[in-house]
């Protein structure tokens, strides 16, 4: 029997919640997704298929500030960025897409620190 590799397992989940969450130009879906050392988010429309505004660890704005913090604080960084951007963009309200991923450690940071910077989820 052959067996599935975890990321076959979050590709499963991350396309279970997909079903359900959708992004619009007023309410854009934050999608997460993080890889072994970096941390990624975007906010999307999916009406139009594009995307609204993005951040992560390896930004030029955040790369230095990021420099010798955990991972997870390194995320808090990116969903604070993440939300100024919205706000520029003049985006309140979005979806949020935990991308598969349990909401624990990085991805919760992300969503904590998007929420104080003033996004609606």
């Amino acid at each position: 029997m052959a067996r599935i590799n975890r990321n076959e397992q979050r590709l499963k989940r991350h396309r279970r919640v997909r079903k359900n969450v959708f992004g619009t130009p007023e309410c854009p879906r934050l999608c997460v997704f993080k890889s072994l050392s970096e941390t990624y988010a975007q906010l999307i429309d999916d009406e139009a298929g594009c995307t609204l505004a993005a951040a992560s660890t390896i930004d030029r704005d955040l790369r230095a500030k990021v420099e010798g913090l955990k991972k997870t604080e390194a995320a808090g960084k990116v969903g604070q960025l993440l939300a100024e951007r919205a706000k520029e963009k003049g985006v309140q309200k979005v979806v949020f897409d935990r991308g598969g991923y349990k909401y624990i450690g990085r991805v919760k940071a992300l969503a904590d620190a998007a929420r104080e910077a003033g996004l609606d989820f």
